[in-house]
């Protein structure tokens, strides 16, 4: 399965798997729970794209149906339960996407969900991802000195000058984002995480109803 399996994943999917180590899950509850969070800023949910893609990981053994159960007039709800090779994949698919430059809808979702690594592995991800952004910024500047140098009319230029402060704004942001993850004050996965809190606690039981 591996790296294979991984190229396969759309970023829901690895949302609806991350959502799994939560806790076991009917899609349902899944669908609330990142509707709740707002989760669908990073991938479009609607209750059919969350159902194939349940179905389409239970196919892959990423996850596997732990029962059926009924609720009164509701409608059967099947409870999907994360396997191991599941669980694995999330972290392989981050260790993947955070480095790259050139997939910036699934750089969104592996940040939101690098809490999974080691501090020390995403410090290091984070950056290999700065020297590739700071190449992509160096060869902007020089295309825009050459342009500047041939005289070329500014009206040619303004997209490259748009991509050019998008860039030199995403590595100042990284910037800060390594400064902050170096300093052990800055809580990070397990150590951030504690028991959960009531609101947490609730905010489960509701989606669950």
């Amino acid at each position: 399965m591996g790296m294979d399996c991984a190229e396969r994943l759309t970023p829901l999917s690895v949302m609806v798997l991350a959502l799994l180590r939560e806790g076991d899950m009917h899609p349902y509850e899944m669908i609330r729970l990142m509707r709740q969070r707002h989760d669908d800023r990073l991938a479009p949910i609607t209750n059919g794209t969350v159902y194939h893609t349940v179905g389409r990981l239970q196919k892959l053994a990423l996850l596997a149906e732990l029962g059926v159960d009924r609720d009164g007039n509701r409608p059967e709800r099947t409870t999907y339960t994360l396997t191991d090779e599941g669980r694995a994949i999330v972290v392989e698919w981050v260790r993947r996407e955070l480095p790259r430059v050139d997939r910036p809808e699934q750089f969104r979702v592996a940040l939101a969900e690098s809490h999974n690594l080691d501090r020390s592995e995403v410090l290091e991800l984070l950056h290999g991802r700065r020297r590739a952004l700071q190449g992509q910024f160096n060869f902007h500047s020089d295309g825009r000195q050459k342009a500047a140098e041939r005289a070329v009319p500014a009206q040619y230029l303004i997209e490259i000058e748009r991509e050019a402060a998008l860039l030199e704004a995403d590595l100042r942001w990284l910037d800060t984002l390594i400064h902050r993850l170096e300093k052990r004050e800055f809580a990070w996965g397990a150590e951030a995480s504690g028991a959960p809190s009531d609101r947490y606690l609730a905010d489960r039981k509701a989606a669950r109803s």
